[in-house]
């Protein structure tokens, strides 16, 4: 088989924000490579725009921690600059694409109906906001949420959001631990629940059942969450709490709502 055509679109930074002090810049890359030779040969399109904290005077153990988190569960990596980290993971990422698939879509591609199989693509894009918890010690935080969107063969492509929390002053990235007290899971759940019943104007479990979520497993404090200055966001993603056609499901419980559980 002949040379793979390959297309590097762009890759370089982009974009910048400032969360308490902290300079935030993107490092994007964008890639495409046809899986065999000729013009209506399937391809992959990878697309990453991730956000990382820009080092200035006193603040490298603060912007290491935020970055290493933010490469670690986006990428898979650690330790590089981000624009580095970008640029390994879509050359790996494409590279793994035509190495597992080229030969299985020499068998197939004279299958008009199998072609949609062999399209791939991924991309994640990246913003960060800025929350003010007066109810978290006055914490400036520092959000990055990720909106993954990826097809790898299969029945449908899929859509997750991915949100990392930090401490602007250390870097540190906030769990629930750090924002409630031991033995919070109960009550958030609780809270959890009647919030999610609330929103789907129903009163009851059974109810909540009948409209696929929760059918199969109990509610949970995801750990997935997005600070905000006045409480959280939770964020389930499709298969978390309900099927995949219910989309993504976002709570919101507010610090006033879960005072009995916050840290103090």
């Amino acid at each position: 088989m002949g040379m793979w055509v390959v297309t590097l679109l762009l890759t370089g930074s982009c974009g910048s924000k400032e969360v308490n002090g902290i300079k935030f810049e993107k490092a994007r890359a964008e890639k495409e490579v046809m899986l065999a030779e000729g013009n209506d040969a399937p391809s992959c399109k990878v697309l990453l725009e991730v956000v990382y904290a820009v080092e200035t005077e006193g603040n490298r153990a603060v912007v290491t921690a935020i970055n290493n988190a933010i490469e670690e569960q986006l990428l898979g990596m650690q330790g590089l600059t981000m624009q580095q980290a970008v640029d390994s993971f879509v050359s790996q990422y494409t590279m793994d694409y035509r190495k597992s698939l080229a030969e299985m879509y020499e068998q197939d591609k004279s299958d008009a109906e199998k072609h949609a199989w062999y399209e791939y693509h991924y991309s994640v894009t990246t913003e960060v906001q800025q929350a003010e918890c007066e109810a978290l010690d006055d914490k400036v935080v520092a959000t990055v949420k990720a909106n993954l969107d990826y097809f790898e063969g299969g029945a449908h492509g899929i859509e997750q959001q991915l949100v990392m929390n930090f401490d602007s002053e250390t870097g540190k990235r906030l769990t629930l631990e750090d924002i409630f007290v031991p033995g919070y899971e109960h009550r958030l759940s609780e809270l959890l629940l009647e919030k999610l019943m609330d929103q789907q104007d129903v009163k009851t479990l059974d109810e909540l059942k009948a409209k696929d979520y929760l059918y199969t497993m109990d509610m949970f404090p995801s750990v997935n969450f997005i600070v905000k200055d006045d409480g959280l966001t939770f964020i389930y993603n499709p298969y978390e709490i309900a099927p995949y056609d219910k989309g993504r499901t976002e709570i919101n419980v507010s610090f006033s709502e879960a005072e009995g559980i916050l840290r103090k």
